[in-house]
């Protein structure tokens, strides 16, 4: 198959999203297939095009036999609705003419991932344009996320997004959801269940494996040797109330063996760095984000790790791409997500739930994890297990290609054990 996938964010950007893309598209090619990446150039989260690709509307490159393709986008490192507009638009308008004007080859499909729903837009234009069946990937019910996080209050923008999403779902030969939570509401909004077809988060269990000796470097190069090490790495957004471990950090920062460590950037990360400050907060350590490639060391140099997002009720159906990370390096999780992902958890046995936004219960399981090194290990244990048994990105990658081929009418691979 050739195909022509969409994602607004890819790598060298770091993220959720980048990596499920990456991984997805890396498989793909495993299988034999052709991936053309339609995506922005370099500048998430900090707003700021990268040197290398600045002063081009088209930048073309390859990365790890994707062919990519990256359109000028209109950055800003302030984020508020007007900018966020203009850089969402930008994107979705140069890559409709990228894909008009630059991408020649005969494609089979368009696979497109949202959100930013803006990606909808072109996915539809191209669909109808090149004559493309659309795939259509619903990581986030988007703009039901953003009403509910309140970052999207405008009701004529509420309207016309909404219009937009609902036409993406009508175009589409398949929607590929990642959780169950997801396919219920789109049940729910009367969609047919053979339409949906469930490829949830994982994570790449060959990067992301426990790493002992380069984790020992790491805590003796952070002066975190002998801490019992709690790590939350990744974006810091509104979505997920980081406010609320820096409110735990408060309550144990007269226990000197504890030490939080927070990886990542993101639009909260400047209150969060005041909040830090005025707290004053010396048990809590802040870094700027990593590459994806040193991640693994990180999660492996940690204790446990915190996967928190706000109490709300859309939050129920998420399931954390950082959950399976963690777990993939040998790392026990405290789960801020009530749920899926709690039921997740449950059946992983790999770490313990705490209730969102409740930072007295999350600094109390954080004693009870360092009183009990053992149980940490035994999480650990489980974690990696489960990961490896159930959520491994190469097996997922593979049923996106089943999904791919069933949608344009190709036969699924024979493999060794089918052929017995």
């Amino acid at each position: 198959m050739k195909i022509l996938y969409l994602s607004q964010y890819f790598p060298p950007e770091v993220g959720a999203t980048q990596a499920r893309a990456y991984d997805m598209a890396t498989g793909l090619i495993r299988a034999g297939h052709q991936v053309t990446m339609l995506t922005e150039v370099p500048n998430h989260p900090e707003g700021v095009i990268r040197p290398r690709y600045r002063g081009r509307l088209f930048f073309r490159e390859a990365l790890d036999d994707i062919d990519v393709i990256r359109v000028w986008v209109k950055t800003s490192s302030v984020k508020r609705l007007s900018t966020r507009l203009l850089f969402y638009l930008s994107y979705m308008v140069n890559a409709t003419l990228a894909g008009v004007l630059i991408t020649r080859r005969d494609y089979d499909l368009l696979y497109a991932t949202s959100p930013p729903l803006f990606v909808g837009g072109t996915a539809l234009a191209l669909s109808i344009l090149r004559r493309l069946p659309l795939v259509f990937e619903v990581r986030d019910l988007w703009p039901e996320s953003a009403v509910a996080l309140g970052e999207l209050r405008n009701p004529r923008f509420i309207r016309w997004s909404t219009w937009l999403e609902e036409h993406c779902y009508r175009r589409a030969r398949r929607i590929v959801i990642v959780t169950q939570g997801i396919r219920a509401r789109l049940l729910e909004r009367g969609l047919p269940a053979g339409k949906l077809a469930f490829i949830p988060n994982g994570s790449n269990t060959e990067l992301f494996c426990p790493q002992p000796e380069a984790a020992s470097g790491l805590r003796r190069e952070l002066g975190m040797e002998g801490r019992f090490l709690v790590i939350y790495a990744g974006i810091h957004g509104v979505a997920q109330g980081l406010e609320t471990v820096l409110e735990a950090a408060q309550r144990l920062r007269d226990n000197p063996q504890i030490h939080f460590l927070l990886v990542g950037d993101g639009p909260s990360k400047s209150p969060l760095l005041q909040l830090k400050e005025t707290l004053r907060l010396s048990n809590v350590t802040m870094l700027e984000g990593q590459p994806r490639e040193a991640i693994p060391v990180y999660l492996s140099a940690a204790d446990v790790s915190l996967v928190p997002l706000r109490r709300l009720e859309l939050f129920k159906g998420a399931l954390p791409s950082k959950m399976f990370d963690a777990w993939a390096c040998g790392v026990p999780v405290i789960l801020g997500v009530d749920g899926e992902a709690r039921e997740v958890l449950n059946m992983a046995r790999a770490g313990i739930y705490v209730e969102p936004e409740n930072a007295s219960m999350l600094a109390d399981i954080i004693v009870q994890l360092r009183d009990h090194p053992e149980l940490c290990k035994v999480y650990g244990r489980n974690g990696r297990d489960f990961v490896v048994r159930n959520y491994d990105r190469k097996r997922l990658a593979e049923s996106l290609e089943t999904t791919l081929r069933e949608v344009i009418g190709q036969q699924p691979r024979t493999t060794v054990t089918d052929r017995r």
